[in-house]
């Protein structure tokens, strides 16, 4: 039937395109030397530019000869600038220039512009034969700006048994790279199929990364998973009815895509579709609107901020006036974001026209006085100085100001460390009208009473309203309460909501970022404290005392040794091999002080057990600001650059290249961009915002990199999980309880699908390597096939859901814990195979008190472990809880024995004596001391007990480093000492009871 057909598909397309003003051009009339569409592109010149083209006739001696010089010249252009540069700029031939594409003027004060718009000539080819290589080759559409190439797009229809897949694969195995058309003309492929579409800028056989370009399941802009939502028709027609519109197409060919180093940036459509409605909302409203953008972590976010600067600094309103007589582009790092200059610069080349002001605050100045400057990138630490200059010209009448201008203010706000004083000054330097100064003042006290520092860019906004003249452009993929009260747009229940949004779960679907609550394990630490002398028992506040003794735990060597073995013994077994042996980690800490001991204790242990040695050598870095001093050894004073052997600003790239582990405190938790880091060691309190930044730092993607590992020692999974939820659209993963991997086992084995020989079989020849056993393999993949389509389609469904949630559980499990079970190994490893083999179904989803304290017992021990489940939050924020008014309460003073007993009960209540540490050990060294053996048996306690003084000091001379708040205690507190002796005096009975 002739409308079930791929070409009835292809028509449909077509048919669409010439309603909106495209042309259909013959694919016969492509020159494959040239890569051009001649007669389309003199037809141009023609038309939009008359007498340069009779001029070339003129200088070339006739039409014939114009053509051909022409074209050359044309072809040549391209070959050595590139398609977008062309269509951009100008050629010159024979001392005549020649534009070879007019994009759409801001305003309509010129209307020859608009008539040369008009003039653009837009085409569709469909079957053309492009190949140089191979000449029977077609593409089922190209589209053609001018007569050059632009774009390629693959169709399939499933009705005809193919879809996205074969599209994309036709790509990768049938198109030679080489071709001209794809290695210098065409700017993006499309695979298209009527559900889904995929782009790529570049062809590389197998290599070729397609990126999804859907609108997402929820439609564009709003929260929801992959793929497209349900319509009448194709779901994918968005693509060529207003991707492809003549105007906007012009429109992203003139202001999106971006060229670096030979690589063409397209934009993803989640980008397109938000700069696009930006624009549309802001010529409908005017300046003094602001907007909330939530785009997930890795979703491009500079780019689509670079893309949103340059149409906002080209906007006019319905008079032609300009909505906005600057962009200004703020980033609150201190050192500019280089790759956002460099891609806002990298849209427009006028000179003057984008500035970046990393160097001078005056130079900020002139740039927002000027007139020459569209465009400004800038830091938040410039505008307290420029407020300063302004005042101080005010005062001598010579002020120019900026009153009477209006301003985008565009955002990053995705690493806030924005001061009080910096964002008053940026209201002070762009506010309007009278008053603003007071008024910005007044705010600014208002803000540094607020409760979190971070939040003052938020709470000054708030407090000021909204200003006629300015206009806020907030990008982050973690909007707190009060921003999006601040920058929200209100629904129709009067809840806050961002204007425009990409979820991490469609992100995460997307295969844009990883899923880094999936492979989850959560540690609790048990400990026991107790008071080094009875008779010093001070008074101290609880809730400061209660925090004091939690750090002096987390502090003890005994525990920095302890962690240290996790972290590095899991490094080397379970992530070390990752990423085809290139995976990074990250240990973050909860303080400067726990950063530089735990490199400490982890070079320590990689040094003790030689794994410092060999052709790969395990090494850690730390990462921490300014200088810090040990309690211990204050005569020390640690920075990054000494303890690591080089400076702070070679770490990034010598941590890529040299080491493996990387430990922090606060610096890189967020803003690093590190696609090797695989796995995060948590020993540290997260919440809200922060969790959400830190544990990002995984998710970014990298050849190789299939999943990431996150294993923490100070927070929960529930405390995880409610502080992503508020960002999330839906549940990521189903927790995994490894004891039902038995259960699993029993029931995908009794499906009757599954063969145990087939499986040894299969297994067998997968682990030799060996290339020529590959048919083995698939040759005991088939008959389970067979049998799987056997089944009923309810059977087939259940079977499929529990083989992949097996699959995921062990690859979860044996991460975290070794498993000894051959079986369930066989099982995971045939499992995997045959999915790829299992035909889709349809509905398939794409104080310090170290001399006060000491440290009895300590365990570590696996308390959860499996993906943490995430769902939506339906429950609004609230921008100031309880009013704002927070508690405020009498401190609570108790002594530090009862301090003590209340630490005990929460960490230590299931202690018991194989846990405990320190003077344990120092008995365990004397048990098995043979000299101390030989003392005990030949002579009287008194003699035995001067003996075991001599030795016990002897000990703990070696072990000075190592047990550091012992050894104080032995020698300064004589009480210590004696109850110490005492102790360790049971040692004499033990020895005779031994012997005899």
């Amino acid at each position: 039937m002739s409308n079930t057909t791929e070409a009835t598909f292809e028509g449909n397309i077509e048919a669409r395109l010439l309603s909106q003003d495209w042309d259909a051009v013959p694919a016969s009339s492509y020159d494959r030397d040239l890569g051009l569409f001649p007669e389309e592109v003199i037809a141009f010149v023609q038309e939009s530019q008359p007498k340069a083209w009779d001029t070339l006739v003129a200088r070339h001696g006739g039409e014939a000869t114009a053509r051909q010089r022409f074209l050359k010249v044309v072809a040549d252009a391209i070959d050595h600038r590139g398609t977008i540069s062309v269509l951009r700029g100008t050629v010159k031939d024979s001392g005549v220039t020649v534009r070879m594409c007019w994009f759409k003027p801001a305003n309509t004060l010129a209307p020859e512009l608009l008539e040369r718009y008009a003039a653009n000539r837009l085409a569709v080819v469909r079957q053309l034969h492009h190949s140089e290589s191979n000449p029977a080759d077609s593409l089922d559409l190209v589209l053609v700006v001018n007569g050059i190439p632009v774009a390629t797009a693959e169709l399939k229809n499933p009705l005809t048994g193919q879809g996205l897949e074969q599209a994309m694969a036709q790509y990768r195995t049938d198109r030679n790279p080489h071709d001209k058309i794809f290695a210098k003309r065409t700017l993006v492929h499309f695979a298209v199929d009527p559900h889904q579409v995929a782009m790529t800028t570049k062809l590389a056989r197998q290599d070729t990364r397609f990126l999804p370009f859907n609108q997402g399941s929820a439609g564009p802009g709003s929260p929801g998973s992959a793929g497209n939502p349900a319509n009448n028709g194709y779901q994918s027609a968005y693509l060529w009815e207003q991707v492809w519109d003549r105007d906007a197409w012009l429109e992203l060919l003139g202001n999106f895509i971006h060229t670096e180093s030979g690589r063409v940036l397209f934009p993803r459509f989640h980008q397109w579709h938000a700069v696009r409605s930006i624009l549309a909302a802001t010529y409908a409203d005017g300046a003094g609107v602001d907007r909330l953008i939530q785009h997930s972590a890795g979703s491009g976010k500079s780019n689509t901020i670079a893309w949103t600067a340059h149409s906002l600094s080209r906007l006019h309103d319905a008079t032609d006036q300009p909505i906005f007589d600057k962009i200004v582009v703020i980033t609150d790092r201190r050192v500019l974001d280089r790759q956002l200059q460099d891609t806002v610069a990298g849209l427009d080349h006028t000179p003057g026209t984008i500035v970046r002001v990393d160097q001078h605050s005056s130079q900020l100045k002139e740039a927002l006085e000027g007139n020459a400057a569209r465009i400004i990138i800038t830091t938040l630490q410039k505008f307290p100085v420029v407020a300063k200059i302004a005042a101080e010209e005010a005062a001598e009448g010579e002020a120019k100001g900026v009153a009477g201008r209006s301003f985008a203010v565009i955002v990053d706000e995705a690493h806030s460390s924005t001061t009080g004083d910096a964002v008053k000054q940026l209201k002070t330097v762009l506010s309007s009208g009278e008053g603003a100064l007071e008024e910005a003042e007044a705010v600014e006290a208002a803000a540094e009473a607020a409760d979190e520092p971070d939040d003052v860019l938020l709470e000054s906004a708030r407090k000021r309203g909204k200003q006629k003249n300015l206009s806020f452009f907030a990008f982050t993929a973690t909007p707190k309460p009060k921003t999006l009260e601040t920058f929200g747009q209100a629904g129709p229940d009067g809840i806050k909501q961002p204007f425009h949004t990409y979820s991490m779960r469609q992100a995460i679907d997307e295969g844009f970022i990883l899923d880094v609550l999936a492979n989850y394990t959560t540690y609790a630490t048990y400990y026991k404290l107790a008071t080094a002398s009875p008779r010093v028992d001070p008074e101290l506040d609880s809730s400061k005392g209660r925090a004091a003794l939690a750090r002096f735990a987390s502090l003890h060597p005994y525990m920095m040794d302890a962690k240290a073995e996790v972290i590095v013994e899991h490094f080397r077994q379970k992530t070390a091999h990752k990423i085809d042996g290139h995976a990074k980690a990250m240990v973050v800490t909860r303080s400067r002080l726990h950063a530089v001991r735990t490199q400490a204790a982890i070079q320590e242990y990689i040094q003790r057990k030689g794994y410092d040695q060999g052709p790969h050598p395990l090494r850690a870095l730390v990462a921490f600001s300014g200088t810090v001093t040990d309690p211990d050894a204050p005569e020390l004073a640690y920075t990054e650059s000494m303890l690591n052997g080089f400076p702070e600003s070679q770490l990034p790239k010598r941590f890529r290249e040299d080491f493996q582990v990387l430990v922090v405190a606060e610096k890189y938790q967020t803003g690093f961009d590190e696609p090797l880091l695989h796995t995060m060691y948590v020993d540290k309190k997260l919440s809200g915002v922060k969790a959400v930044q830190t544990l990002s730092r995984l998710n970014r993607t990298h050849p190789g990199k299939q999943d990431t590992f996150v294993l923490d020692f100070a927070n929960t999974a529930e405390e995880i999980q409610a502080a992503f939820e508020p960002f999330y659209e839906q549940s990521l993963a189903q927790p995994t309880d490894p004891n039902v991997l038995y259960t699993m086992e029993h029931d995908l084995m009794s499906a009757g699908v599954l063969a145990v020989d087939e499986l040894t079989a299969a297994t067998k020849a997968l682990l030799s390597n060996e290339p020529a056993e590959q048919p083995v393999i698939y040759a005991n993949l088939h008959p389970a096939v067979g049998r799987f389509l056997a089944l009923e389609e309810e059977d087939q469904a259940e079977f499929r859901a529990s083989l992949t949630h097996f699959c995921r559980a062990y690859a979860f499990v044996a991460q975290v814990m070794p498993w000894p079970d051959a079986d369930l190994e066989r099982l995971f490893l045939y499992g995997k195979l045959l999915l790829h083999e299992l035909p889709a179904l349809d509905s398939d989803p794409m104080p310090q008190l170290s001399q006060s304290v000491q440290l009895t017992h300590l365990r570590l021990a696996v308390t959860g472990e499996g993906g943490i489940a995430l769902a939506a939050s339906e429950e609004p924020g609230s921008a100031l809880p309880g009013e704002g008014k927070g508690t405020a309460t009498d401190p609570v003073l108790d002594k530090l024995s009862a301090l003590i007993e209340v630490m005990n009960e929460k960490y230590g209540a299931d202690l018991g004596e194989a846990d405990k540490v320190w003077i344990d050990q120092q008995r365990t060294v004397v048990m098995e001391d043979d000299e101390m053996a030989v003392v005990a048996l030949h002579n009287d306690r008194n003699q035995y007990q001067l003996v075991l003084e001599e030795k016990v000091k002897e000990l703990l001379l070696e072990r000075h480093e190592k047990n550091g708040e012992l050894f104080s205690q032995f020698f300064a507190n004589p009480d210590f000492q004696q109850m110490l002796l005492g102790y360790l005096g049971g040692t004499y009975d033990e020895f005779r009871r031994r012997a005899s």
